[in-house]
């Protein structure tokens, strides 16, 4: 009979172990932090800057993140969804065009949308370039936003793309950010006939977004951006990220 009850005790401690398991399991999946995803327009060098900028902010916050690489607009369409947890960042107008998508403040980085070109002529904001054949990248609100009502306008899929049309001669100006246009037409060789003019047709803050399902994250990553900038931590990680994504890129010419 000791044996008997021995060996009953012994049966009633494995379920009970297993049950601790579970427990702790299950524990630690409800507390675990989830990691959001975040749409960056795919091969857009400022993009890429962005994201850097993000993982740095959202790590001060423990929460991970991971970038999701696709064309323009689908990065939005998958976001404003919430398929996807916002965007890297857009230019302020998203949030009139896509009000799921709500905008962080302050900006965590700027564009200079520039006209890249094979001929040679005076920049004078937008209206300067309305009699030309025109192209941009479809998606990028900016430059969509510029060229709205103009007469010839291309709109392709990617920034590659663009340089390789104005190469080929089928527009006379692709509107780019000077930045990421730059890196493209070095990257495909054509910075020889492909020409960045000055000045750039605006400087534009651009702003992290999020779908509205984390609006409770909000304030939280506002602080930590707000704190980076008035520390100047903000414009120096910018600087170095750049820097540094030149450099593996190779020498680019600006004229």
């Amino acid at each position: 009979m000791i044996q008997s009850n021995s060996k009953r005790a012994t049966k009633t401690k494995t379920p009970v172990s297993w049950i601790t398991v579970l427990l702790v399991a299950l524990c630690s999946s409800t507390f675990a932090q989830p990691i959001l995803r975040f749409a960056r327009i795919e091969n857009i060098p400022d993009q890429f800057v962005g994201g850097e900028i993000l993982k740095v902010v959202y790590s001060r916050l423990d929460i991970p993140i991971e970038l999701v690489d696709l064309p323009a607009q689908r990065a939005l369409l998958e976001s404003s969804q919430g398929k996807l947890d916002g965007e890297v960042h857009r230019n302020i107008n998203v949030q009139q065009q896509y009000p799921t998508l709500l905008m962080i403040r302050p900006a965590i980085n700027y564009i200079e949308p520039s006209v890249f070109s094979k001929k040679q002529f005076e920049v004078k904001g937008w209206e300067s370039i309305k009699k030309y054949r025109i192209g941009i990248v479809r998606g990028v609100g900016t430059s969509e936003d510029g060229t709205k009502g103009m007469d010839d306008v291309l709109a392709v899929t990617t920034l590659d793309q663009l340089m390789q049309v104005l190469a080929n001669d089928r527009i006379d100006v692709g509107i780019s950010d000077s930045f990421s246009g730059l890196v493209s037409v070095r990257q495909q060789g054509l910075d020889e006939e492909i020409k960045v003019l000055t000045p750039p047709l605006q400087k534009n803050e651009i702003y992290h977004f999020v779908h509205e399902k984390h609006r409770d994250l909000i304030p939280r990553v506002e602080k930590v951006l707000k704190e980076m900038q008035v520390s100047g931590e903000l414009d120096l990680l910018r600087k170095q990220i750049v820097e540094r994504y030149l450099a593996q890129h190779g020498s680019i010419r600006k004229k």
